[in-house]
C-alpha cells in the first residue's frame, strides 16, 4: 500500500463558512492545514473563499469545499467523524470544544457500558462520535470499535 491515504471524508459548506470550520477543527484537534486552492475573480461570487482546501487530524486528511451551488441538503448524523480521545481530559475538552457556539448533543458525554462516549452535532451541523480509547479506559481490549462498533453490533447481532 502506498502511503497515499485513500479514502478521506469530503464535507462541503454553503455561504463561505469552509475556511472558518477549518481553522476551527485545526485548532480544537491540534491539526495542520495541508493546503488551500481559492477561488479567484472568475468567479466574483466565491472570490476568496475555499474551492478545495485539506487539513489533517490524528493523522487523517478531511476535504472541505465552499459550494459554489446552493443545495437543499446539510449534514447528517447518519454519517459521524469518529474520534478516539487518548485521556480524559482530552476527551473533555474536545467535547466541550465542539458543543460551543451552537452543537448541541445526540448522546450526552456519559458512560455507556464501554466506556466514556458522546455523540454530538457541532456548530456547522457535523457530527462527531467521541470516545475514550478503550485501554485508556478501562474496558475490553479495545477491539469493539467504541459505541457505533461495539454497541450498535450487540443491538443488531
Amino acid at each position: 500500500m502506498s502511503g497515499i491515504q485513500q479514502l478521506s471524508p469530503f464535507l462541503m459548506f454553503e455561504n463561505g463558512r469552509a475556511e472558518e470550520a477549518l481553522n476551527f477543527y485545526v485548532d480544537l484537534f491540534g491539526g495542520e492545514v495541508v493546503l488551500i486552492d481559492r477561488y479567484g475573480p472568475e468567479n466574483p461570487a466565491m472570490d476568496g473563499r475555499v474551492r478545495l482546501a485539506t487539513f489533517a487530524i490524528a493523522g487523517t486528511q478531511v476535504n472541505i469545499i465552499d459550494s459554489p451551488v446552493p443545495h437543499g441538503f446539510g449534514f447528517t448524523p447518519a454519517l459521524s467523524l469518529f474520534y478516539r480521545a487518548t485521556s480524559q481530559a482530552e476527551l473533555d475538552r474536545l467535547w466541550t470544544g465542539l458543543l460551543g457556539g451552537g452543537g448541541h448533543a445526540l448522546m450526552p458525554l456519559g458512560d455507556y457500558g464501554f466506556g466514556p462516549f458522546g455523540w454530538l452535532n457541532d456548530r456547522y451541523g457535523v457530527s462527531w462520535q467521541l470516545n475514550l480509547a478503550a485501554a485508556d479506559a478501562g474496558v475490553g481490549d479495545g477491539a469493539d470499535g467504541g459505541a457505533a462498533g461495539g454497541g450498535m453490533a450487540e443491538r443488531t447481532a
